[in-house]
């Protein structure tokens, strides 16, 4: 079933933070009302309902990536009003409540996808990664288990990744360096990966390590901003390299005057 632009660029998008993505929308089958066979179930085959929905779903997906929240949840809600069961609207729900504060209501959310398709890797990482802001940090690592272990599921180094920061706020040091370096091999160009890996390097003391990946960030504008200056400027720090500091101290300060992280800075607050 063909997904629209704007969804999978959500679902491929990331959550300093991270941040959240949607579930892959997946193809059932049909008995064919003739010959008693199974056909594989196409876009010609839903119902005007099901068009509905999955046209509200993107709106609501559309939205929510450019954070209007409240318009999006209309949306889903819109979706759902169509199509009760469409578990990806309950997958992006919980996304929505989530980013609202709203706790419970997105444990909910993610529960009802869940149990309409259990086996829903997007779902199952988006609920993890739920679980483990919540630090409930057996029940995340349970789930993002699941998706690694889902047929078909294709973002592995998102779920490592996110695994391996969950394991990192666990104070499981070790678990976290193994998550993020399998997560850096499969996706090697994927910078949110090297910040995340290069940070657990640095919390473990292996500065020079760690330096290697914040280097490939940083030596790419585009990919630099105000967090990964900072980290590359604590990294230098700690290996006594007073000029590298300073040198990413400048680009701080001139690229990013206001940044919490060029306040840090200022008043020298290294080890915050």
């Amino acid at each position: 079933m063909r997904q629209g632009p704007r969804l999978q660029r959500l679902r491929h998008g990331i959550a300093a933070a991270g941040m959240a993505a949607l579930a892959l929308l997946q193809a059932g089958c049909a008995v064919s009302p003739n010959e008693g066979e199974r056909e594989v179930r196409t876009e010609s085959d839903q119902t005007g309902a099901e068009r509905h929905a999955r046209v509200r779903l993107e709106l609501a997906a559309a939205y929510f990536e450019r954070g209007q929240t409240t318009t999006a949840l209309d949306e889903v809600k819109l979706a759902l009003a169509a199509k009760p069961d469409l578990s990806e609207a309950f997958n992006l729900r919980g996304l929505i409540y989530a980013s609202m504060g709203e706790a419970a209501l997105a444990e909910q959310s993610f529960q009802r996808a869940l149990q309409l398709a259990p086996r829903n890797g997007n779902a199952l990482h988006n609920h993890g990664w739920f679980l483990c802001q919540q630090r409930r940090f057996e029940d995340a690592q349970q789930r993002f288990d699941a998706a690694l272990a889902a047929p078909g599921y294709a973002d592995s180094a998102r779920t490592l990744m996110a695994r391996g920061v969950c394991q990192a706020r666990a104070g499981r040091w070790a678990e976290a360096e193994g998550d993020l370096s399998r997560a850096f091999e499969l996706d090697p160009a994927n910078p949110a990966i090297a910040f995340a890996f290069a940070e657990i390097l640095y919390q473990r003391g292996e500065y020079e390590r760690a330096r290697f990946y914040m280097r490939r960030i940083n030596s790419q504008p585009e990919q630099s901003n105000a967090q990964t200056l900072w980290l590359a400027a604590r990294i230098e720090r700690r290996l006594g390299n007073v000029g590298g500091v300073e040198t990413l101290g400048r680009q701080l300060r001139a690229r990013f005057p206001d940044a919490p992280e060029t306040a840090r800075l200022q008043r020298a607050q290294f080890d915050d």
